[in-house]
């Protein structure tokens, strides 16, 4: 650690640099965890570097994605929990650049907070750290930016980047797609990271007793049920590809259904779903009866209890099943691919 570096003026304006230095020694013992292969030096540089293997790789495209947890954070303020929203900020990003077919390579961080309490931000660093073992991306870098009257000192955000790689002619673009195909789903673990204006409002979050069992909740707290990290798909995605060919993949964020699907259809196609087909979580059920919401909102909002999609042949359905649930996913025949331009036929 930096021992050498101070300065006493900018402590009394509110930013301690070694605060900095000291959540970078705490912080990298969970970055170690998410080394791979590529990696080249350690964290600490003025740059994340990582060495491309393109073994095998005829056509190398590189696919990026960046997102934030968004105020979702606000629940982790409250609940004084800072290990899980790491999570969801991977996840984010991973499970949208493997819609592309690409596997995850490495990821960076941001947060920006109010103060840098060092064990605080290696907590958070510890759920990032976990969020690219899940998804096989290395952790190659970051940034922790202390912004004194920007943020309130008890309160930080959080965004990052994953970066990955597919062959060219292994994009999976959509194009494919035909009326007859059949559509996976893949549960979600929750609410994931979206919609959680409308759920802090429903909820009276900032109000509301977070930690008693709920029996609608199976006896889980509000707070804990909240709180569940998005799910990663990535590594069950990349062994659906290696199994069967892969027409299109949706991740299923704000927006929900309507929204979501769509975008992974051409022209000419909608998705028909049946209602009764949606394995729902008792979570989704509680906000919709709590906030009077009509089901068409909720299925325009969130995910509802399936996190992705995926669409195959109708000869590869059952396959593509069968796989998904050996490599850890109660997945399940969500509906199929009609002919038309209406996105969504729920």
């Amino acid at each position: 650690m930096n021992t050498n570096s101070y300065s006493d003026h900018y402590a009394a304006a509110g930013v301690d640099i070694t605060a900095g230095y000291k959540a970078v020694e705490l912080m990298k013992q969970h970055v170690a965890r998410t080394v791979t292969e590529g990696v080249l030096g350690g964290v600490g540089g003025f740059g994340g570097l990582f060495e491309l293997d393109l073994t095998g790789i005829q056509k190398p495209v590189l696919v990026s994605g960046t997102d934030g947890v968004g105020t979702k954070l606000k629940l982790a303020f409250r609940m004084n929990r800072h290990d899980t929203v790491g999570i969801d900020c991977v996840a984010m990003c991973v499970n949208d650049i493997i819609c592309c077919g690409a596997k995850p390579l490495f990821f960076l961080d941001y947060i920006a907070c109010g103060k840098n309490v060092p064990e605080r931000i290696a907590d958070i660093v510890s759920g990032v750290a976990e969020g690219c073992v899940q998804s096989g991306a290395a952790l190659i870098g970051g940034e922790t930016a202390e912004m004194p009257g920007f943020y309130p000192v008890d309160e930080y955000d959080l965004a990052g980047f994953s970066v990955g790689g597919v062959d060219k002619d292994k994009i999976i673009d959509r194009s494919e797609v035909r009326p007859g195909d059949v559509i996976v789903a893949l549960p979600s673990s929750g609410v994931h990271s979206n919609g959680f204006s409308l759920v802090r409002r429903v909820f009276d979050v900032e109000n509301a007793d977070l930690t008693a069992p709920v029996e609608a909740l199976g006896g889980k707290s509000l707070g804990e049920t909240l709180l569940t990290p998005t799910k990663i798909y990535v590594k069950p995605m990349l062994a659906l590809m290696e199994a069967v060919q892969v027409k299109s993949i949706a991740h299923i964020t704000g927006g929900g259904f309507y929204e979501n699907i769509p975008r992974a259809l051409p022209q000419g196609c909608t998705a028909k779903i049946d209602r009764s087909s949606v394995k729902v979580l008792p979570i989704f059920d509680l906000i919709a009866k709590t906030g009077e919401i009509p089901e068409r909102e909720m299925f325009n909002t969130f995910n509802m209890g399936v996190g992705m999609i995926a669409v195959v042949s109708k000869e590869d359905a059952d396959k593509a099943v069968e796989t998904l649930k050996a490599n850890g996913e109660d997945a399940y025949i969500l509906g199929e691919i009609v002919s038309g331009d209406e996105g969504v036929r729920l």
